[in-house]
């Protein structure tokens, strides 16, 4: 799950006025051609001579406070406005793409759906690329270019300048968009000292894609790294959504900036705290990773193998990791290798600890995602027929929740939130969190596609599917069916955490774990830490707000995975040269 806030890019009033005053350069107001409402959208050649293959959205916002392609928010649902969405397949320069009533939108379902009244209109095109896969299958897929996945912000993605127009379906008449601008390639940040950034490619997941393929990795040194060559050190594998820089796992070089003010100093001051900290007498001397490894489906690969993504796991944990060990002299050995991360990044710390147990030491899984599909969100996969409504009763459908906070308001239902990725890209094309898992937990479908665990359109729950995911991916029933081979090797490594009112009711799926984990045979020695009333991601920290407690993750855990590594390394390891 992204743990992260819905970003508003807001607009100064006087950019804002620019802004629009310029947008008719790329659209035509009512044209006087009679007829239902349609929009016309196209792009010139000077941006692209040759025809584009991908999807053509379409976003109509009464919120003049930021761009409308930035406000489809997945996870509240209830800021999203209107967005409409076309599959394109070789589009070409001026050939227009018509979205008018019959195309389906979230939550307008339709175009005449819309109220009469002022709205700002912006049209962009999520660019899509063949990838010609190893097990046979040709599929089009939106691919990373440095953003993480992100389509409203991703390099070479067309669209128009929004512009402000009176829509009225009644009226009826045709709007011309030209998608004349193009998002920029992104600047890479640059090495400093102690961080590193490597591109690093990768044989495994070319030869699956059919194209160059590579993981990245943000890599930060311990204090004295330079001055000690002789010393090896541990790693620390911090797992998540796609990381753009150091700084977005709360690093920072320089003071906070004395200009800035509210809740952005209070993060400068805690990433400039944590550099302190690292750099400080006593603090645990590791290697601390981030992995870059976006899919064409979502900004992170989850970080196993899987049918729809390919070998991401095999890539990391044997090519990736040992790759950084010996450039960065660490001790390469799994005693040596300890992993955390929150929501996403506490899924995949939890299943790359089960799923490779021999080559990982410690798994700190802050807030993680569905760990029990009995509990997928509120759904329960195995013995229920619809994802989107309770059937206990035949004269009525009670909608399943999606989204809620530490008082239990309902924000979005789990409709609300794959509706809004169904008109965002089909064949599970959004770089939505529900794609994103039914791409990772799912098999392959006939058309190279993964096979949706139930219809975007009714709910429908498709048990084949379900049992697929419950025999290769439901982290709770592997480690039940398995345990007695895993859970020698897995006694003392897993320690989680959750707040009672996760956003998105993944403790749910937490309890049924520590069901399990609380009665195994061998005894899991495990540690589960909840937060009373707390909000996704608790992150572990009882003493402060999660904002708060996110931001010294490290600090908190760090000295006790020094201590576990010290206390469970073989005889002749090597313990000391890292402690200075």
């Amino acid at each position: 799950m992204r743990a992260r806030a819905f970003i508003r890019r807001v607009w100064p009033a006087a950019a804002a006025a620019a802004i629009l005053a310029a947008a008719l350069s790329g659209m035509a107001m009512r044209s006087d051609t009679p007829g239902p409402l349609r929009f016309a959208i196209s792009f010139p050649a000077d941006r692209s001579p040759q025809p584009i293959d991908g999807r053509v959205l379409l976003f109509i916002s009464d919120d003049g406070r930021t761009e409308p392609r930035f406000q489809s928010d997945q996870y509240r649902a209830n800021t999203t406005r209107p967005i409409f969405g076309v599959d394109v397949d070789g589009l070409a320069p001026a050939q227009d793409v018509v979205i008018d009533a019959r195309v389906a939108g979230w939550p307008a379902r339709s175009l005449t759906d819309i109220t009469p009244g002022e709205y700002y209109v912006q049209a962009l095109v999520n660019r899509y690329e063949t990838f010609r896969r190893s097990d046979g299958h040709t599929i089009k897929m939106p691919m990373d270019h440095g953003e993480g996945q992100h389509w409203d912000t991703k390099p070479g993605n067309l669209y128009s300048k929004p512009a402000k127009m009176r829509i009225d379906p009644a009226s009826g008449g045709e709007v011309r968009i030209s998608m004349d601008q193009e998002i920029p390639p992104i600047t890479p940040p640059s090495d400093t000292a102690q961080v590193k950034y490597l591109h690093v490619p990768n044989e495994r997941l070319s030869a699956f894609w059919g194209r160059p393929m590579e993981l990245g990795a943000i890599v930060t040194l311990p204090m004295g790294w330079a001055q000690h060559p002789n010393a090896r050190y541990p790693v620390l594998i911090h797992h998540g959504h796609f990381p753009r820089s150091a700084e977005s796992d709360t690093w920072r070089e320089t003071p906070p900036d004395a200009a800035i003010r509210g809740a952005q100093r209070d993060a400068q001051i805690a990433a400039y705290q944590f550099y302190k900290d690292w750099n400080g007498p006593n603090f645990p001397r590791m290697i601390h990773v981030l992995i870059q490894h976006p899919t064409p489906y979502f900004d992170d690969s989850y970080a196993v193998n899987s049918e729809n993504n390919g070998p991401y796991g095999d890539a990391i944990t044997r090519d990736l990791l040992p790759y950084l060990e010996r450039t960065f002299r660490g001790i390469g050995q799994p005693w040596a290798r300890v992993m955390t991360g929150g929501s996403t990044g506490g899924w995949e710390t939890l299943g790359v600890q089960v799923f490779y147990p021999n080559d990982y030491n410690g798994a700190w899984a802050l807030c993680p995602d569905p760990v029990d599909f009995r509990s997928y969100r509120s759904v329960n996969i195995y013995d229920e027929h619809n994802a989107y409504y309770y059937e206990d009763n035949p004269w009525k459908r009670t909608p399943k929740p999606g989204f809620r906070d530490y008082r239990d308001h309902l924000f979005a239902t789990f409709e609300d939130r794959n509706l809004v990725e169904l008109a965002l890209g089909t064949h599970g094309r959004s770089a939505g969190q529900h794609d994103a898992w039914a791409s990772v937990f799912g098999p392959v479908g006939d058309d190279g596609y993964y096979k949706p665990l139930y219809d975007k359109a009714t709910g429908a729950i498709d048990p084949a599917v379900a049992r697929y995911w419950r025999d290769h991916f439901d982290l709770r029933f592997i480690m039940q069916r398995d345990w007695a081979s895993l859970g020698p090797k897995l006694r003392g490594k897993i320690h989680l955490t959750s707040g009672t009112m996760d956003n998105g009711y993944l403790n749910s799926a937490m309890y049924q774990m520590e069901e399990f984990l609380m009665r195994a045979t061998p005894s899991a020695e495990a540690e589960i830490v909840y937060g009373e009333r707390r909000e996704h991601c608790f992150t572990g920290d009882t003493e402060h707000p999660n904002n708060v407690g996110s931001r010294t993750v490290h600090q908190r855990y760090m000295p006790a995975m020094a201590q576990w590594m010290i206390r469970s390394a073989p005889a002749g390891a090597d313990t000391r040269s890292w402690v200075y």
